[in-house]
Parts: C-alpha cells; sequence; structure tokens
C-alpha cells in the first residue's frame, strides 16, 4: 500500500506515537516498507494533576495520554527498532485546550478539546519537532485520507474507507502547510486489519482498547472537573445560577450554573413534566437556561465562525454540501453560504437537525472531501 500517491523516498518520517493499536500500526506498516522512522510522543497533561480534589480520582491509568501509555509507546518503538523521543507540551496544552474548555463552559457552550487540540498542537508542534530532527512528514494513526489535487493546487482531506472510525470532523481545522507534509496511512484500512498489523508485527498492544474519553477528564465528569480545575487556580465557579423557562417566557424552574447544561440534554433538568424536557438554549447574559419538548430542538440552520478552508480557498458563493455537526451525526444535505459578517457561513438543511450546539464544529463535505468547517455559534 503506497503512504501517499508517490513514489517511496528516503525521507525520514516522524510517527505520532500515542501508544495506542492506531499509532503502533502505522509505524510498523512504515517500518515494514523501509521508511527511516522516528517516534514522537507529546507530554500533554499530568494525569495526577487533580487527584484528590473532590469528585476526581486518586491516580488515572489506562486512558488516552496517560503515562502508561508512554510506556507503550516506548516500548513500541524499541520493538521495532526506531528513535523515540517524549516531547513535553504540559505548558501549551493548557493554554490552548485546558483554559478553553473551561471558559467555553463557563460561558455556556459546549466545546469539543479534541479538535482544538489538532488545530492548535499537536499538528502544529510535531511538524516542528520533527524539522528540528531531520523528519519532512509526519504520519499519525488517524482514519482519514489526503492527497495533492495539481488541478486545484490544493491538498485535499478526505473521509477514510472505515466509516466507523472516521476522524475528519476533529482534523477540518489543519491547514495546507500541515496536509502537506502529513501521511495517513490507515486511510485505506479497516480496523481489524490495523489491529493484525500490530499482531504481525508482535506488539502488545495490538488487543489494547480504544481511548474513548478526553485525555483530561475521567470518567467524563465535565462539573467535578471544572471545579476542581478552578480551586486548584484559587478561582471561584462563577455564579450562573439562573431561571429555567420556556420558550414562551414562563418561568418552569431555577438552576445552580449555566456549565451544568448542554443544549440537548435531557437529565439533570430538576424539572417534573407530563413530556420530556430538552434543554434549548443557553443564555450566558441572563444565565437563563430555555427548556421545551424534542421538538424544539430541531432546527435547519446552523452558523459558523474562525472557518477554515481545505477543498477551497474561500467561499464566495452559496454551494451544495454535505455537513455535520456532531462526531456521531450523519452529514446531512446543506445549501451553504457566506455569512452576514466576514469569517462567517450559514448552512440550512434540508431537513431540520436535531440539537445544533453552540461550542461544537460544523463540517462540509463534497462527496468524501472535506469542504472545510467551523465552529458554531
Amino acid at each position: 500500500m503506497e503512504t501517499r500517491n508517490r513514489e517511496r523516498t528516503t525521507e525520514t518520517i516522524a510517527v505520532a506515537m500515542s501508544g495506542g493499536v492506531d499509532s503502533s500500526a502505522v509505524a510498523a506498516l512504515l517500518r515494514a516498507q523501509g521508511y527511516d522512522l522516528v517516534g514522537l510522543t507529546l507530554q500533554l497533561w499530568n494525569q495526577r494533576r487533580l487527584a484528590g480534589h473532590e469528585g476526581m480520582p486518586e491516580a488515572v491509568q489506562g486512558r488516552c495520554c496517560s503515562i502508561d501509555d508512554v510506556y507503550d509507546a516506548r516500548r513500541v518503538a524499541e520493538r521495532l527498532g526506531i528513535p523515540y523521543y517524549l516531547v513535553n507540551q504540559q505548558e501549551r496544552f493548557e493554554e490552548d485546550v485546558v483554559k478553553p474548555f473551561v471558559s467555553e463552559y463557563l460561558a455556556g457552550r459546549t466545546p469539543i478539546p479534541c479538535t482544538l487540540c489538532n488545530n492548535h498542537l499537536k499538528f502544529d508542534q510535531l511538524l516542528l519537532t520533527a524539522r528540528q530532527i531531520g523528519a519532512t512528514s509526519i504520519a499519525t494513526g488517524h482514519y482519514a485520507r489526503n492527497h495533492y489535487d495539481a488541478e486545484r493546487g490544493r491538498w485535499i482531506l478526505s473521509r477514510p474507507a472505515d466509516r466507523s472510525k472516521d476522524q475528519t470532523y476533529f482534523l477540518f481545522g489543519l491547514t495546507q502547510e500541515q496536509l502537506a507534509h502529513t501521511l495517513f496511512p490507515l486511510g485505506e484500512m479497516q480496523k481489524p486489519a490495523v489491529r493484525g498489523i500490530a499482531a504481525e508485527a508482535g506488539l502488545e498492544v495490538a488487543g489494547k482498547p480504544d481511548s474513548q474519553e478526553i485525555c483530561f477528564i475521567p470518567g467524563g465528569d465535565y462539573q467535578a472537573f471544572l471545579r476542581a480545575y478552578l480551586e486548584e487556580q484559587e478561582r471561584e465557579l462563577p455564579d450562573s445560577a439562573g431561571e429555567l423557562v420556556t420558550t414562551s417566557g414562563e418561568v418552569v424552574g431555577r438552576h445552580s450554573g449555566i456549565h451544568n447544561f448542554t443544549v440537548g440534554q435531557r437529565k439533570g433538568l430538576g424539572l417534573t413534566s407530563a413530556n420530556p424536557l430538552y434543554v434549548l438554549q443557553i443564555h450566558p447574559e441572563s444565565h437563563q437556561v430555555t427548556v421545551g419538548g424534542e421538538a424544539d430542538l430541531m432546527s435547519r440552520e446552523v452558523r459558523v465562525d474562525r472557518l477554515n478552508w481545505i477543498s477551497i480557498a474561500s467561499l464566495t458563493q452559496p454551494v451544495r454540501v454535505k455537513a455535520k455537526v456532531r462526531h456521531r451525526h450523519e452529514p446531512q444535505w446543506a445549501t451553504l453560504s457566506p455569512g452576514d459578517e466576514d469569517g462567517t457561513a450559514l448552512a440550512v438543511f434540508n431537513e431540520p437537525q436535531r440539537a445544533i450546539t453552540p461550542g461544537q464544529a460544523a463540517i462540509f463535505y463534497d462527496g468524501d472531501e472535506v469542504v472545510g468547517g467551523g465552529w458554531i455559534y
């Protein structure tokens, strides 16, 4: 299998090694193809840092970016006989990912830290480090495809062969420069075959489960993390308590803070009703949270800003796309148009979509190609 529609070269490739089966299989695959490799792992978060704070575990093991993963990545590199480096990026991770995550939740939005990490840290820092050690490209275990389109003069990011593992939603912020120097060797493969490569190479991580959690939030308890992080920073949790209201403005209850809610949420509202109620909108200025029935969650419009275009240089006129508004959302037909303000866009779906959530990303596709994406506001 070719790694990028080109002939074999003598270049050195830096492999982003997370300690999981996917990145380990990438290293094994490229090593077997005869490439000179260097393994790189980014140390992003001290998993013991908030241990002991209320709601936080004393120790965290067996999760993404944990010390166990670093150990596994180093062991894979030793098994394959390639140099290995651990790069400490904890300070930048906190500035570019953790602090924005906290700010977004406190403002009543629902952020995606993995996308922030890819956009602002991982690919940027991995390429910089790779060049410093003499590598010309990086390879990752993401399920995606990229190639250069000479006619358009652009690098194109596309969905992978294994749709169930599609990670293009988290990669929409990659620049042309980053795509030009990144390889996605798993883009044409199915997950079972990837595990087979790891097993054939004798790697102990071949049967390792995939991580499903955000690396710095054990158990997915966002509220516990917010409380613990703010306590560590000697900051008070802002008082954003307010009213629960209906779409007509009727007050039906009170809540203890807007950070406890996300659009589409049903549980934890503290309300009793003959029919299920869901969070429809969060109003950070007034601290009101609007609730309503499931039908009220449906919307045909999504507005985005902080756009990044991949298959096109810019959006100058309406185009037909398929749009995806959360990771597990199946892309749906929409018309994408330039927004009323510079740097924004508006997508109007053919059919109403459920729980379009500020703080999440919207990604636009033309077939398998990623046209671009932005942040929902």
